[in-house]
């Protein structure tokens, strides 16, 4: 995923604290969203439609979501999210981090070639978002930062390695659009994920560094 940008200054309704109710309208629509890109792709979300199939008003759906944009990206965290508890209940089994990590990222993209055209809605609405999105933009970065970390187990890791981890971020975002787009293989997917995660070996720290690993036993 894209690093994340700077917060914008723009109050956002759909980042202050919720009520239990307004929870749940805000689950409502990302479901209808879910569901109207999973059968037509980025067209088929449109804004009056999740409203309806929501059952919100209009109005309260831009108060929630300003954009097609900012909804379907906040629709990307929101499916990370339930891929991440889907994989701590079965963690990867690799020996190493490196293992673990193209193990994790492989899942999470089966995950998404099995929904297709909801997977290339969301993937174009990161790619559209502007810096009006970027809260949901960094929302999204930071759920694929602590997939990929849970998969190292790691709790405190070092400078070196988020970098490892943020250049990983975006080999797998680039690698989900040039499959989307036609021009990968997942044969080839796979290779250019398990080549990058190589790059979390180089930023090993020696024993007793700054890194604290999780007991995985």
């Amino acid at each position: 995923m894209p690093a994340h940008a700077k917060e914008s200054s723009t109050a956002h309704p759909a980042s202050a604290p919720l009520t239990e109710r307004q929870e749940a309208r805000r689950r409502r629509i990302l479901h209808a969203s879910a569901q109207l890109a999973s059968r037509g792709g980025f067209d088929a979300v449109q804004m009056r439609e999740v409203a309806e199939s929501s059952q919100v008003a209009l109005g309260t759906l831009y108060r929630y979501f300003p954009s097609k944009v900012h909804l379907l990206v906040a629709t990307m965290q929101d499916q990370l999210e339930h891929m991440h508890g889907t994989l701590r209940k079965k963690p990867p089994a690799g020996e190493t981090a490196a293992e673990r990590v193209a193990e994790t990222l492989m899942r999470a993209f089966r995950a998404l070639q099995r929904e297709p055209h909801l997977a290339d809605a969301m993937v174009r609405a990161l790619t559209f978002a502007d810096r009006s999105v970027s809260p949901e933009v960094d929302q999204v970065s930071r759920q694929t930062t602590a997939i990929i970390l849970d998969a190292m187990g790691l709790d405190d890791p070092t400078p070196e390695q988020l970098s490892a981890v943020r250049v990983i971020e975006h080999t797998w975002h680039s690698a989900l659009i040039t499959w989307l787009s036609g021009r990968a293989s997942i044969a080839q997917v796979k290779i250019d994920i398990e080549t990058v995660c190589r790059l979390i070996d180089l930023t090993e720290p020696a024993r007793g560094g700054a890194s604290r690993r999780r007991d995985r036993g």
